[in-house]
């Protein structure tokens, strides 16, 4: 958890990818009835919005509570080069068996994303939230301590 004197930083980041809503679970008629037009056998794609929000104390060196640029370039590696411009279902071996939707994007950015912050930044900054916008009315978020 954040201390009182500790700061969040975030940065925006945008990325394309196209997707299918579909459960192997469920039947096609039941998929169809779950996810609608969102089950399209072709998908379809999202301009997508990841906000990445570390927190952490200010080093007094730098005045700073991480160096954007280390930021990004994380960023770009661990999701970004992953799934930018990639049909999800296909390219996206983490989705092999479960439906690619944005809530099991949102918890596989966590995931990659939070060890990876943790290597690169052992002394400095921990990821506290994700949040990513699908659309204009659909968004999702994820806050440190929400998934183990």
């Amino acid at each position: 958890m954040l201390r009182a004197a500790d700061m969040i930083v975030t940065r925006r980041y945008r990325f394309s990818a196209s997707h299918r809503m579909h459960s192997a679970g469920l039947s096609e008629e039941a998929n169809r009835a779950v996810y609608g037009k969102c089950n399209n056998p072709f998908g379809h794609g999202h301009n997508y919005v990841l906000e990445v929000s570390v927190g952490g104390s200010v080093d007094e060196r730098t005045g700073r509570v991480v160096d954007p640029t280390c930021l990004d370039e994380l960023v770009r590696q661990t999701v970004l080069t992953a799934w930018d411009h990639r049909n999800l279902n296909v390219e996206a071996a983490e989705f092999a068996g479960e439906p690619v939707s944005s809530e099991n994007l949102l918890r596989i950015a966590w995931r990659r994303l939070a060890s990876a912050v943790a290597r690169a930044f052992p002394h400095g900054p921990r990821l506290v939230r994700l949040r990513l916008e699908e659309t204009r009315r659909n968004s999702f978020e994820m806050m440190e301590g929400d998934w183990r």
